[in-house]
């Protein structure tokens, strides 16, 4: 087990308060429109995505879809 830490009260120093950058619960909750569709990849592509997904513990289709946002939204704001 880990060295149990001892809190003493000393003076902690000048502290800053700042702004509350965390998003309220509402906005939390992000419903996007999602179309299924069918589509042709090639094998040595899943197989990538597949192992990569395996070694970080999320989905494969998550993945592609995340790299398919990104690549439209980068080319939505320079059009």
């Amino acid at each position: 087990m880990k060295k149990k830490i001892k809190y003493t009260e000393e003076p902690m120093g000048e502290l800053k308060v700042i702004k509350d950058f965390l998003p309220r619960p509402d906005q939390l909750v992000l419903k996007e429109e999602n179309i299924k569709i069918t589509i042709s990849l090639k094998k040595e592509s899943i197989d990538f995505f597949k192992k990569a997904a395996k070694k970080h513990h999320t989905s494969y289709q998550k993945m592609i879809r995340q790299v398919i946002d990104w690549y439209a939204a980068h080319y939505k704001k320079s059009a």
